[in-house]
């Protein structure tokens, strides 16, 4: 059997794993002793020999080792994934509505790189580095097992290891079956409304499960009003408004195979009458709504990741600004706004910032009803930066007067 391969960090280094976090950077390591093959657990040191757990390796990541415990001693084998992936599950037990939820997200479940995401009796997988894709039919088997016990039998997996974050790996994209075939159109539901989910070739993994409370929070606001849903992809807010009882709702999105799985949707849920989407550039739609006079009783801003690095957000910053300055103007005096960002890059003072500035070039004023964030199935750990990404507020939108 061969020796364990030691990383030793630089004097001064590691401040992210010191802090909680699970990522060392290759530039935070002095020398790697030992022989290794990449993927491989390695134990962790710091500059003087002191231990500081163990993780895997990869070098042809600039996340060179994810660690997957702070216990030095601790063996990575069968007993230890199936204790990690038990405490995942009963996590979600606790904490959320488990019909279909994220049962593992990474590093806030102390598994690094790898997301299972739970719809009804399927299970849905995405890999995203080298060493917990060698851990990963363990990690299902034990899954499995485990949801075996309360009475969820799973029918079937699909992987959707198709990021382009995996090429930084080293790995191939990929996305297929694992194990027998099956119907990849999946029904949910979800706050009370129902969806078909297409986990085969879906946004993500199929659908936004982060925003499941959120949409929520907004039933309460939609009854007997006119409604806009902004970028509404398969129509989650626009339904929840909807089945709230809204007098009128309108979802837009600029992609043409959202838009028609959100006309299903509405179908489905026998809301076609008063729940209707139309296929348009939201950035483009929206200063012509204003240019028109149109209002609206609520709006609802909901854009993909406007930033996926530290570099742009400044030109995200910019676009959040015009967006919400449309949405404000867009607001009846009096009426709401719902508005989000779901990159981690875009921090929450940036974020806040941003309303504030877009609210004096809108001449509004805001009265803040609540600030939420992702749902408690995708946890934030602290010092995990990665873990906290979505910033939601909800206003009422007021003129100045």
């Amino acid at each position: 059997m061969k020796k364990e391969a030691v990383v030793k960090l630089k004097k001064g280094e590691g401040r992210t794993i010191k802090a909680g976090g699970a990522w060392i950077f290759d530039n935070e390591i002095d020398k790697i002793k030992g022989e290794f093959e990449e993927g491989d657990i390695v134990a962790v040191e710091d500059f003087d020999g002191y231990p500081m757990g163990r993780g895997f390796i990869n070098t042809a990541s600039k996340i060179t080792v994810r660690m997957m415990t702070r216990d030095p001693e601790q063996q990575v084998d069968e007993a230890f994934i199936e204790r990690r992936v038990r405490a995942a599950w009963q996590y979600r037990k606790d904490t959320v509505d488990i019909s279909s939820c994220r049962v593992i997200f990474g590093e806030a479940d102390f598994l690094p790189g790898i997301v299972v995401d739970k719809y009804e009796d399927v299970l849905v997988v995405e890999s995203l580095a080298l060493g917990i894709d060698r851990l990963k039919p363990l990690i299902l088997e034990k899954l499995k097992a485990a949801l075996h016990e309360d009475g969820v039998e799973i029918r079937g997996i699909y992987e959707r290891s198709d990021a382009k974050v995996r090429q930084k790996e080293g790995l191939q994209r990929y996305k297929g079956f694992i194990g027998p075939e099956f119907d990849t159109n999946v029904q949910i539901v979800e706050n009370g409304v129902k969806y078909m989910v297409d986990v085969m070739d879906g946004q993500k993994t199929g659908f936004f499960l982060d925003q499941k409370y959120n949409r929520l929070a907004m039933q309460r606001l939609c009854p007997g009003r006119k409604v806009l849903d902004c970028f509404t992809h398969t129509g989650s807010f626009a339904l929840n408004a909807g089945i709230a009882g809204a007098s009128e709702v309108l979802g837009l999105d600029a992609s043409e195979l959202a838009i028609s799985q959100a006309r299903k949707n509405a179908e489905l849920n026998g809301l076609s009458d008063t729940v209707h989407f139309e296929v348009d550039d939201v950035l483009e739609r929206l200063p012509k709504m204003v240019e028109a006079g149109d209002k609206y009783d609520v709006v609802i801003l909901d854009p993909p990741a406007f930033t996926k690095s530290r570099d742009t957000i400044k030109k995200a910053a910019k676009g959040y600004r015009e967006i919400n300055v449309c949405g404000m103007k867009l607001v009846k005096n009096g009426g709401y706004l719902a508005t989000c960002s779901c990159s981690h890059f875009m921090d929450y003072e940036t974020f806040t910032k941003v309303i504030a500035d877009s609210a004096r070039s809108a001449h509004k004023r805001l009265r803040q009803i609540e600030f939420r964030t992702q749902a408690p199935d995708h946890p934030i750990l602290w010092a995990a930066d990665e873990s906290y990404y979505l910033k939601f507020y909800i206003f009422q939108v007021l003129d100045e007067r």
